[in-house]
């Protein structure tokens, strides 16, 4: 049996009891290292507290070594540690269809993510749209794809959740051209640095997803003991030290509920301003009147 393990968000304890006994049964136990990290929590404490060995799983481990993985995984259980839930990320769901393609049965043990856990700060569930992905920029790569999702959910009136980039075990481009298996510190996008690629697109695409005056909550650690928020404009979290990772951003939409923005306030350096943003958004985005088209005389 191959078992997807959701780990929850922050502690070696938010695993599930159902979870940890699965863990506990399986003869290898990998832990998927890149596209987040376990905050309040080290390997060291993860294998004291399962009683197993545990293995970082890297991008190029789980991209391109799944085999290895699921080796011998119809005869003995394996387990495949995720943060958040499993199904956070598409390589799970690829990981899953290969595992049925060599007729190894598959197990789900969910868990709370990023995807539910938002809603914390004050905001409906079910007035979120796409959720994006806000990867580093670089000199020569500063990809906007994501730009076109946001608009979407804008012009409907929804939020948008904005993942923030995670870089662990990476290469530089000198280092992979040179097959130097040299990696790069980690690197944990923060709330300004993504509030600045979002004004850099805006202004070269001006499409008007959004304006620097569109009115957005920085979530910072989310479900660890250190969680905060902080309610502004996009131009005014531009500047704002969020502190350690990690971190995830919300854009508003043009349907934010009273009860979301009275939610909101408590996070707002100014209340009113920020009160009066939202409502200034929402006028600003607010879309034309609909006109019934005409009938053909003949």
């Amino acid at each position: 049996m191959l078992y997807l393990v959701g780990l929850g968000l922050s502690y070696k304890s938010d695993i599930t009891v159902r979870g940890l006994e699965a863990v506990k049964q399986c003869s290898r136990v990998y832990l998927e290292h890149y596209t987040s990290i376990l905050m309040a929590a080290s390997k060291e404490e993860l294998e004291q507290y399962y009683g197993k060995e545990v293995i970082l799983a890297d991008r190029e481990l789980v991209e391109s070594g799944s085999d290895d993985i699921l080796h011998d995984a119809d005869k003995e259980d394996v387990a495949f540690l995720v943060v958040g839930d499993p199904f956070g990320a598409t390589t799970h769901t690829d990981l899953v269809l290969r595992a049925k393609r060599q007729s190894i049965p598959v197990e789900i043990v969910h868990n709370a993510s990023v995807m539910n856990a938002v809603g914390s700060c004050g905001l409906q569930l079910y007035n979120f749209g796409q959720t994006i992905s806000m990867v580093f920029f670089t000199d020569n790569w500063r990809p906007d794809s994501w730009y076109d999702k946001v608009l979407e959910n804008r012009k409907i009136g929804l939020h948008t959740l904005v993942l923030l980039d995670i870089k662990v075990k990476e290469q530089s481009i000198e280092n992979m051209a040179r097959g130097r298996l040299i990696y790069e510190p980690p690197r944990y996008m923060s709330i300004s640095q993504c509030c600045e690629q979002l004004l850099e697109i805006e202004e070269t695409r001006r499409s008007k997803a959004y304006t620097p005056d569109t009115p957005a909550v920085a979530i910072s650690r989310l479900g660890s003991s250190t969680q905060t928020f902080k309610s502004g404009s996009i131009k005014e979290l531009a500047e704002y030290d969020s502190g350690e990772p990690l971190h995830s951003l919300v854009i508003l939409g043009r349907q934010c509920h009273e009860l979301e923005l009275e939610y909101l306030l408590e996070f707002a350096d100014d209340r009113d301003k920020f009160r009066n943003d939202v409502v200034a958004d929402q006028e600003f985005f607010r879309p034309a009147p609909w006109v019934p088209p005409q009938e053909d005389d003949d």
